[in-house]
């Protein structure tokens, strides 16, 4: 899984958009995760056994999810959102202040994308 980084107005924010789902199929799941509250906090012990279990049985519940990631700088930020991901093969949908949207498909398929 590869990670496109995209710097944009205004020059603080930082973007990560993953190259694997479609624009149309990124959109979809915004407005999804729009009325989602964060389910998994990760604080200041970082990216523990215990929140990464909590983060994949929640993604297997639900397949999208609002996690809030408390750092104090956004190489921080960086760093750590990108272990969420390399350990749960999840795709980042969305990056708001310090919570990210990701979004892991199931057998169940309980999302339908659009193509």
């Amino acid at each position: 899984m590869f990670w496109r980084i995209n710097r944009s107005y205004p020059s603080n924010t930082l973007e990560i958009k993953s190259v694997a789902l479609s624009n149309k199929q990124v959109k979809y799941l915004k407005s999804l995760a729009h009325k989602l509250q964060p389910v998994v906090n990760i604080g200041q012990n970082g990216v523990t056994e215990p929140v990464m279990k909590e983060v994949e049985q929640t993604l297997l519940a639900h397949e999208l999810i609002k996690l809030k990631i408390r750092c104090d700088d956004q190489d921080e930020f960086k760093a750590l959102t990108g272990e969420v991901l390399s350990k749960t093969n999840a795709e980042l949908v969305q990056t708001i202040g310090h919570t990210i949207v990701l979004f892991r498909s199931s057998e169940e398929k309980k999302i339908s994308l659009p193509h």
